[in-house]
């Protein structure tokens, strides 16, 4: 199945499910967003998910398909970033906190702050949490998953190296696109066998495969869980691949006006631009 939340003839931001081409409302079965729907038992997902669609999807506005209490960023999780960043592969999790408040969905503007001149991209699939657990180990970390996003880890390269402490660096406004939807991980066998890739315009500026990562996500969940209990819609974004910005010589740093396309196998394609700060 794939969760979104949706605008649709002014009624107003509403869960939702994709089948057939059309969206079932959520609200009307009695959920007030898509966090409520993760939290239901799964035989009421399953019946949910059966319902004819009521909405079609022209006139639909995609939103982030959900708001999640926290984004656990995870850094240098592939070894070629790693290397691109000349930072030593790390023997436990880099884990940093993104602001929730950056979050925008499918389609909506990034905005490039005044206060910084080196914004860079990095293209993440991005664990979506099911089921809270704390000290979850890892051979049941999969149960605690609803699904999968993606996840551009915008980053303001300049205030995020400026101290040791990254969030704020990637927390500005905007900096945390997500969608288009969540796909449930029965829609996805194997996390760690997806090709993932970012480009603007013409150009392919990261192509990879999630089998690279470092850090598996049962590995992630145990780190994580392991200190602080994981709530329903909590999101872990797994880290980016080699090709950002900032690794390039010359650097490719992002601009006003162009374009950010992001590709994940068998989630879809998440697509946002770039504007300037006024």
């Amino acid at each position: 199945m794939k969760l979104v939340t949706f605008e649709q003839g002014g009624r107003g931001v509403r869960p939702g499910l994709i089948s057939d081409g059309g969206v079932v409302d959520l609200s009307a079965e009695g959920f007030r967003d898509t966090i409520a729907f993760m939290a239901a038992p799964p035989s009421v997902q399953a019946d949910v998910a059966k319902k004819k669609p009521a909405i079609s999807l022209d006139g639909v506005r995609l939103k982030a398909p959900i708001s999640p209490p926290r984004i656990f960023g995870i850094g240098l999780n592939y070894a070629d970033h790693a290397a691109e960043s000349k930072m030593e592969p790390q023997k436990v999790p880099t884990v940093f906190i993104v602001l929730s408040s950056a979050v925008v969905g499918p389609d909506e503007d990034v905005i490039l702050p005044k206060a910084s001149s080196m914004v860079d991209y990095e293209v993440e699939l991005a664990v979506v949490i099911g089921r809270s657990g704390y000290q979850i180990p890892a051979a049941q970390a999969i149960e605690h998953v609803f699904g999968y996003t993606i996840m551009n880890d915008v980053s303001a390269r300049d205030v995020q190296r400026a101290t040791t402490q990254w969030s704020l660096g990637k927390s500005f406004p905007t900096f945390a696109p997500l969608g288009p939807w969540v796909v449930s991980k029965d829609e996805v066998p194997d996390p760690h066998a997806l090709g993932i890739s970012l480009s603007i315009g013409q150009e392919k500026l990261q192509n990879s495969n999630t089998s690279l990562l470092m850090f598996k996500i049962p590995q992630l969940i145990e780190y994580i869980s392991g200190i602080t209990p994981l709530q329903t819609g909590d999101i872990i974004s797994t880290g980016t691949p080699a090709g950002v910005g900032m690794g390039r010589n010359p650097q490719r740093l992002l601009k006003p006006g162009e374009e950010m396309v992001l590709r994940i196998e068998k989630i879809g394609e998440l697509r946002n631009k770039l504007v300037a700060e006024k």
